[in-house]
């Protein structure tokens, strides 16, 4: 049983996944391409100088940059991420995303 179904994506069709999330100036964008208790999968997209401020996760979240750059902090680290790098932030770990420019990235949260 598929209770997680893709959606706000095509199927059967490749694409590119930066594409598929605009910029919107002074915002922080975020599209849903599935979600249960198991997984969510997310795509973002951050104007410059905009964040997602310090929270904790109950799961492992993967962040993968598709786009621009930005600065994700784990524990009061910083680390930077340009396009095609990722990050794991651990669950339950206070963590945090901020768009040193225009920056876009995949999220997927396992719990």
């Amino acid at each position: 049983m598929n209770n997680a179904p893709m959606k706000n994506i095509a199927k059967s069709e490749v694409l590119t996944l930066k594409e598929q999330v605009a910029y919107q100036e002074g915002q922080v964008v975020s599209k849903t391409l599935a979600q249960n208790s198991a997984v969510s999968v997310t795509l973002f997209s951050f104007d410059k100088g905009e964040e997602i401020s310090t929270h904790s996760s109950g799961g492992d979240a993967f962040v993968t940059c598709l786009d621009g750059r930005g600065r994700i902090t784990i524990d009061g680290v910083e680390y930077i991420l340009s396009e095609g790098q990722s990050i794991v932030m651990p669950a339950g770990h206070p963590h945090a995303v901020y768009g040193l420019e225009r920056f876009k990235m995949l999220l997927v949260v396992v719990f």
